[in-house]
This record gives structure tokens, C-alpha cells and sequence, in this order.
């Protein structure tokens, strides 16, 4: 059987990710991610002998006097955690203004999440999302399954449509059952409803938020056309006009404002970054939050 062209590239693209997400996945992140998503709690593992410096009240009385010597019990975390990744994929995510997309920058985050689930024996599963549920992957655990992951969000043609959170956390919550942790990732454009109060009652949600440095500073270029590429409807704009670029400053700032206000009120942990950021030191503060709580 013969791969055609975009087979061919499609493999390099997802090895090429595979390398640099499984390395920051074992570098940077495999003692940090531990850390900071612990297991859903404690179960009992074993009973042995007391030594100096237990907890007395860990001390097992049945055992202890049936031997009439001090035993206590031994608790292990209940490790395994269930990962679901909510990957927006709406046609806005397809901008960028310097050498990559958005949603290239959103693949490569994903993928670094997943690998770190992965190298600690998690279940991982992903949602792509536009305005609806375009592809659910059920959890599982393995290596071969974070590909399978990236090779589905590489291959997902999508260069249209808008964001709806709505639906995707209504998906979530009829198939995950039990809580879960799950990831946000996405640039944002589109209006978080009551839905989202909701699923972050139910499941351990963390935001991650990408977008593009000219989303908000418009840059004096003269008179553009510009393109939505969630309504698909375009329209001109003079960038040369100093009070044009400060109202849309200004109404983009308060977008980014309206929703950070909102996940410190539902108490969610959430960070922001743009495409020419390192994406790494934004995981590494998410994570380090995280490991405070």
C-alpha cells in the first residue's frame, strides 16, 4: 500500500510533535504533572509494624492487639486519573500572524498534555469542537493512542465555522460518567454560558487560552479587508486610524477580562498565552498553581 503526498507529510507532522511533545512530557513535566494532578484518593494497601515517626492515627487497634504490638495501616493514592482534552477547533484557530497558527500552537499543547498523562498511566480522551461535538475519542491509556490523537487533530480539516461551548460540555457530561479532569484549550472567541458553571461543578476543568498578538493590537497597515473566520463575513477596516486601533484594544482587553473574572469565580485554574509565547513556561505556571492547592 502506497502513501500518497499528504499521508507522507501528515506522518512527518505528527512524528515531529511526538518527538518534541514526548520529550517536554519526560523533561520538563513527568514529576510536575504528578504533582499537580493527584489521584482521585486514598485506598488501603497494607498493614505493618509501627516505626518512629507514624501518625498515631494511622495506628490499625485490631491488628495491634490481636499481636499486642502497634501496626498501623498503610494508604496508597488511587493514581489513575481519566483526562479529557477539549480541543477547539472552530475556523478562527486557523490565524496567525507570525510563524505559526493557533492551532498548530493548540496541537503541540495537547499533545504534551497527553504524552504526560500517558508516562504516569492515565486514560486520555479528546473532544475537537467548533460550535458542535466534531469527533469524540474515548479514553484510553498508551502511547499509540496520544498518536492517534494528534494524527485525528492534524488531519481535522476545519477552516470555518464558529465556537459553542454549550454543546461540547453537554457531550462531556453524558459520556464521562465519573469526574474527570479535563483541559480547555482554545482561543476563546465565543460566549461562555451557564453550561460551563455546570460542568465545572461536576469535573476538574482547567483553561488554557491561545491566541494571536494581532487580535488585539491592530497594526497601522491602512485600509484592510478583513476576514471572520468564525461568521465568514468580511469587511474593511482603516487600522490607519489611531482611535479605531485603541476601541478594538480596548474591546478585546475586556473580552479577556470578562472571561478571566468569570473562571476566578467558578474557582478554575486557567492561563493565557500567545503564539509567540513558550508554551512550556505557561503549562510549567498552570501546573505550578495547581500544586499549591
Amino acid at each position: 500500500m502506497f502513501l500518497n503526498n499528504m499521508d507522507t507529510d501528515l506522518l512527518k507532522k505528527v512524528h515531529k510533535i511526538e518527538i518534541k511533545a514526548k520529550g517536554l512530557s519526560r523533561d520538563v513535566f513527568s514529576g510536575q504533572y504528578r504533582s499537580a494532578f493527584k489521584g482521585r484518593g486514598m485506598t488501603f494497601s497494607e498493614v505493618r509494624e509501627y516505626a518512629y515517626g507514624d501518625e498515631v492515627r494511622s495506628i490499625d487497634w485490631n491488628v495491634s492487639a490481636r499481636f499486642n504490638r502497634p501496626f498501623v495501616k498503610i494508604f496508597e493514592e488511587e493514581r489513575e486519573l481519566t483526562i479529557m482534552l477539549m480541543i477547539d477547533i472552530s475556523g478562527s484557530t486557523a490565524f496567525g500572524s507570525k510563524n505559526e497558527l493557533k492551532k498548530e500552537i493548540i496541537t503541540e499543547i495537547a499533545a504534551t498534555i497527553a504524552f504526560s498523562a500517558s508516562s504516569n498511566n492515565d486514560k486520555v480522551g479528546a473532544i475537537l469542537f467548533s460550535d458542535k461535538t466534531e469527533l469524540f475519542i474515548p479514553p484510553k491509556k498508551g502511547s499509540s493512542h496520544c498518536l492517534r490523537i494528534i494524527r485525528e487533530l492534524l488531519a481535522y480539516r476545519k477552516t470555518e465555522g464558529k465556537t459553542s461551548f454549550h454543546e461540547p460540555f453537554e457531550y462531556v457530561n453524558s459520556v464521562i460518567k465519573k469526574r474527570c479532569t479535563c483541559f480547555l484549550i482554545t482561543d476563546g472567541f465565543g460566549e461562555f454560558d451557564k453550561g460551563l458553571t455546570i460542568f465545572s461543578k461536576k469535573h476538574d476543568l482547567c483553561s488554557i487560552i491561545v491566541n494571536d498578538e494581532m487580535e488585539t493590537n491592530l497594526p497601522n497597515l491602512g485600509l484592510v479587508l478583513m476576514n471572520d473566520a468564525e461568521s465568514n463575513k468580511s469587511f474593511w477596516i482603516d487600522t490607519s486610524d489611531k482611535k479605531t486601533r485603541e476601541w478594538f484594544y480596548n474591546y478585546r482587553i475586556q473580552q479577556k477580562e470578562k472571561q478571566e473574572n468569570l473562571f476566578k469565580k467558578l474557582g478554575m485554574d486557567y492561563v493565557s498565552l500567545l503564539t509567540t509565547d513558550d508554551y512550556t513556561k505557561a503549562l510549567i505556571k498552570l501546573f505550578a498553581k495547581r500544586e499549591r492547592l
